[in-house]
């Protein structure tokens, strides 16, 4: 799991835009960040997001919807 501190600074490195941290990525079965302004998905390995543009997957607005169900920011709230 990203820290909570590192989550408040990361921004997508296209747009600049905010990125939601998923907690359980559906098509990995692990944890990922996808920016929903450039519908990019960024993988997180062995911890560390890696937010090259280069190695970004394009993702469809189905997958979006379906991705953010599973939103830290999301699942933090319900759990309070």
């Amino acid at each position: 799991m990203v820290p909570e501190h590192i989550l408040e600074i990361l921004a997508c490195p296209s747009c600049k835009g905010e990125v939601h941290y998923i907690v359980k990525d559906i098509a990995y079965e692990k944890e990922s960040f996808i920016c929903t302004n450039c519908k990019l998905r960024f993988k997180v390995i062995d911890g560390i997001p890696d937010f090259l543009i280069e190695t970004a997957e394009k993702i469809s607005e189905e997958e979006i919807k379906e991705l953010l169900k599973y939103d830290y920011q999301n699942s933090k709230s319900k759990s309070l």
